[in-house]
């Protein structure tokens, strides 16, 4: 690993010390005596100077964002990735951190306005924070696409981004990993072998080599490269590994082969309203759960439908706490009688103190009642609980909204439910690697996600969160079953394949067989090891490029001194 040789035109300014201009002293004279530009004309010549640069990275930043459901045009974050390593060419660090963030900040802004639902200050709030992750990223890409082959040290820091973006602050945020804008492209196979961040680090290499095969070909055209027979080689076979990895994808295999089969009913009772405020009256989303279930009992009996092993209600499904309203106890227990087999009713649980609340997933059966049960383990900070809500509900007192904080569960979701062994993960849960990766190799032969998305009907961020469900179902080799509220309700099969789904804001029962595998893929066995792998080989060519650097620029001072 070393930097590219002084004569090589690929060498971006900034590179080593630039050499110093020969001033005539009469020219020295003259500048000597010209008049120092103040700081806001020097501010306004440098702005100036970066708004070219600057639009197009906000315009790689929207198209990345059209990568993502709803509009889903996948290839556009290829587009912008290339684009992106394309723009910080030639740039300093200090440059390249302000282009990170004029690409990162409208990114975000779209992608996660959603958010509007709750108040549009958290769109904005949020998307500045996401954004830093990405501006240092982009002032490490600078630093790295001085040495060879920087394609591959550039697509290993977009890995290292997703996992620090993935964790923190507060268990992190992994809206807009480059994985999930490819949940139905030639990359997302690659999930079976090293999860999403091998399918974020497939379409990050494919696109900066594509990158680099433009810039080569452009400066062929532009003919500022003395050694034509090697840039067209070089260029030529940048674009050839590109295409390598774009297709690599279609070499996986991904396995659908069942162990076994369960039937399932998932309904999806509806809201009284969208938004914020959806839970309406006490008891009136449980009456919509119960009345579907009672509906779905009678068709069964009347021969219909077929009966299912198991029902599977949603997230929220119970608004009140069945074990402390009796009425709410009485309801679900009549719904799972009715249908006379097991209900995995969705309910916010007290306890296990008095300033705590528990979303949990219970098991129903009609026999004997509630038994095994789920509780969510990574509650949304902000959404579910407030970090230091001592000091910040004095600055921001629409926190006081949320009363109670969601107390964590301890273990994973697998839990027998009728005849078949699940995996229980609720809602934002299904974006986080390892609460999915932990449920499936705790036995989980298929995944139900249970989701409450009501607060955000109709305003894109459903269709995000059912893409994820897609890439799980490839990274595990698992049919994903997603049953939300007021929509959107899917049946997923092992490899990606959506086979059934229902409309926003509808009462709603899909009934599926789905198939039940114990097999385990590559990344569930592998675990997180690629991605730290990857992430660490992009901090490595980072300190590989500063050491380099001070070298170079070390012995270019020894060698003028010696003159």
């Amino acid at each position: 690993m070393r930097l590219r040789p002084p004569d090589d035109p690929a060498v971006p300014s900034g590179a080593g010390r630039a050499a110093q201009p020969v001033v005539a002293p009469a020219a020295a004279a003259a500048q000597a005596a010209a008049p120092r530009p103040s700081r806001r004309e020097r501010w306004t010549a440098t702005a100036r100077a970066a708004a070219p640069r600057s639009g197009v990275a906000a315009a790689l930043g929207l198209a990345m964002a059209a990568a993502f459901p709803p509009y889903g045009v996948w290839p556009l974050s290829l587009v912008a990735v290339a684009g992106f390593a394309l723009v910080l060419r030639d740039r300093t660090v200090r440059q390249g951190a302000w282009l990170g963030f004029a690409f990162a900040f409208p990114f975000f802004l779209w992608l996660l306005v959603w958010l509007r639902s709750v108040i549009w200050i958290a769109v904005v709030v949020l998307s500045g924070v996401e954004a830093l992750y990405l501006v240092l990223m982009a002032a490490l890409m600078v630093l790295v696409q001085r040495l060879r082959a920087w394609p591959l040290w550039c697509a290993c820091l977009w890995v290292t981004q997703e996992l620090v973006r993935d964790r923190l602050p507060f268990g992190g945020f992994p809206w807009g990993r480059l994985a999930f804008a490819n949940t139905a492209s030639p990359f997302t196979p690659l999930a079976a072998l090293g999860g999403a961040p091998l399918v974020s680090f497939g379409v990050a290499l494919s696109g900066t080599l594509l990158a680099a095969a433009l810039l080569r070909a452009h400066r062929l055209y532009r003919r500022t490269d003395p050694r034509t027979l090697r840039a067209v080689l070089t260029g030529a076979g940048a674009l050839v590994l590109s295409a390598a990895v774009f297709c690599a994808g279609l070499f996986v295999p991904v396995h659908t082969n069942a162990d076994g089969h369960v039937r399932i009913a998932v309904v999806q009772g509806n809201v009284q309203q969208p938004g914020m405020h959806f839970l309406g009256r006490p008891m009136k989303i449980l009456d919509n759960h119960v009345q579907a279930t009672l509906k779905l009992a009678a068709d069964i009996k009347a021969g219909r439908v077929p009966k299912p092993d198991i029902v599977l209600w949603p997230e929220n499904s119970s608004d009140l706490d069945p074990f402390t309203y009796p009425q709410a106890y009485d309801k679900i227990t009549e719904a799972v009688q009715a249908v006379g087999v097991p209900v995995l009713v969705g309910a916010l649980v007290d306890g296990p103190d008095k300033d705590h609340v528990q979303n949990e997933g219970i098991v129903w059966d009609p026999v004997t009642g509630p038994g095994a049960h789920y509780t969510k383990q990574h509650p949304v900070p902000f959404g579910e609980y407030v970090p230091f809500r001592k000091q910040l509900t004095k600055i921001v007192p629409m926190l006081n909204e949320i009363p109670r904080d969601f107390y964590p569960g301890k273990t994973t979701g697998v839990m027998q439910i009728g005849p078949a062994r699940l995996g229980d993960v609720i809602c934002f849960e299904v974006a986080y690697d390892g609460i999915v990766r932990d449920t499936v190799n705790a036995g989980a032969r298929a995944i139900v996600v249970q989701t409450n998305n009501a607060t955000y009907g109709r305003t894109g961020q459903p269709e995000q969160q059912l893409a994820m469900s897609r890439l799980r179902a490839v990274e595990h080799g698992r049919a994903v079953v997603t049953a939300a509220t007021s929509g959107i309700s899917a049946i997923v099969a092992p490899d990606g394949k959506i086979e059934q789904r229902s409309k926003e804001f509808t009462q709603q029962v899909i009934s599926a067989d789905i198939p039940l595998r114990d097999e385990k893929t590559l990344a569930d066995r592998v675990g997180a090891a690629p991605e730290w792998t990857l992430a660490m080989v992009g901090l490595l060519s980072c300190a590989a490029a500063v050491a380099i650097g001070r070298f170079e620029r070390t012995r270019t001072a020894k060698g003028q001194t010696q003159q």
